[in-house]
């Protein structure tokens, strides 16, 4: 059993809306990212978090400590319930994103390893694994993890414990919910609720299939 998160990666704000409108009676959270920001601003990140869904700010944020805090403090501010950053950047970077989460009530997910078929290249040979610990270390509040790699996803899982997992690569990567509902804590789906002729009836069907 798993929650159901849509990745709404739609380039328009009018879009957007109108898709979290009519999916967010079958959605745990939803998560945003560059592409909707880039032509919406952040102030959507709110607007979306009134229909009384979580939002999840996936900007994957990699850069010097100070940056990550000024970046996830504007997150916070704007409605955001989680941030998801980058572990390559080192502990204290980490470090950063993970106490402005917390300062603002909210959660911070660390990718450590990506769901396409070259997030195999560079998450591994131990580099995930030393990840997930310093996720551990970092008290960071779960992990990124691929659905389309289960066995991958349960490897991790023994590292980080009782720590969420949220896995994106459903629907359009490959991936089944059922590929991992029972490993994980959030099964993340995008383009297969968000371009569907009918993404309120995608999402009741995946919501279906993550319980």
């Amino acid at each position: 059993m798993s929650a159901l998160i849509l990745a709404l990666d739609a380039t328009s704000r009018d879009e957007a809306m109108a898709i979290a409108e009519s999916t967010a009676p079958y959605l745990d959270a939803i998560k945003i990212g560059y592409p909707l920001v880039l032509s919406a601003g952040l102030s959507v990140a709110g607007e979306i978090a009134a229909l009384g869904v979580p939002v999840i700010a996936d900007f994957k944020v990699a850069d010097i400590p100070n940056t990550n805090t000024l970046i996830c403090d504007q997150v916070f501010k704007a409605g955001c319930s989680a941030i998801i950053c980058h572990a390559f950047p080192g502990r204290d970077s980490l470090l950063a994103c993970v106490e402005s989460a917390h300062a603002h009530g909210g959660e911070c997910f660390v990718v450590c390893e990506m769901s396409h078929p070259g997030g195999a290249e560079w998450f591994s040979g131990g580099v995930a694994e030393a990840f997930c610990e310093m996720v551990v270390s970092a008290g960071a509040d779960g992990i990124i993890a691929p659905a389309t790699r289960p066995a991958r996803v349960a490897a991790l899982r023994a590292i980080i414990g009782g720590k969420k997992i949220y896995s994106p690569g459903v629907g359009a990567q490959g991936a089944a919910p059922e590929d991992v509902k029972e490993l994980v804590d959030g099964v993340i789906v995008g383009r297969a609720i968000y371009t569907a002729a009918d993404p309120a009836a995608a999402a009741k069907e995946y919501a279906k299939r993550c319980r």
